[in-house]
């Protein structure tokens, strides 16, 4: 009986300790994780935007790969704006932490028009990639417009 007692006790004690272990240990250790999500997220939209521009060739394969990427990207860095990472090495205007609710909306919104980018790019059809990332642009523009210093 002392045996499972203390097994009980123990996945208890893991189960609290796992969220703890999920926090950032430091508020700059958030803000580098979002600023490098942001950084890979841009980086491979930038290459499905470039075939949608033009200013080189399509690749469906390559849309593909990049729109998954992104995809993945998009979901990352919320999660890093807890309070208290609003000062440092940030871009991060107050609103962020103000508004909050409204700031969820906008990353709901450019996740959204991300996952319409991944299943065109998924589709190989180059003007819904177009239009896709148009979209996202424009909920990208949005959001830095209103959440992000210059």
């Amino acid at each position: 009986m002392n045996r499972l007692a203390l097994a009980l006790l123990a996945a208890a004690g893991l189960a609290t300790a796992l969220p703890a272990a999920a926090q950032f240990q430091k508020p700059e250790d958030a803000i580098k994780y979002r600023q490098s999500a942001f950084t890979v997220m841009a980086s491979h939209f930038g290459r499905v935007a470039a075939m949608a521009q033009g200013k080189v060739p399509f690749d469906a394969a390559a849309a593909k790969a990049n729109a998954d990427i992104v995809a993945t990207m998009s979901r990352l860095p919320f999660a890093a704006f807890p309070a208290g990472t609003d000062s440092g090495q940030t871009k991060a205007k107050a609103e962020i932490w103000s508004e909050p609710d409204k700031f969820r909306q906008g990353a709901t919104t450019m996740q959204e028009a991300v996952g319409r980018l991944q299943a065109a790019a998924n589709a190989g059809n180059l003007d819904q990639i177009k239009a896709a990332v148009g979209d996202v642009g424009k909920s990208c523009k949005a959001c830095h417009d209103s959440y992000r210093k210059d």
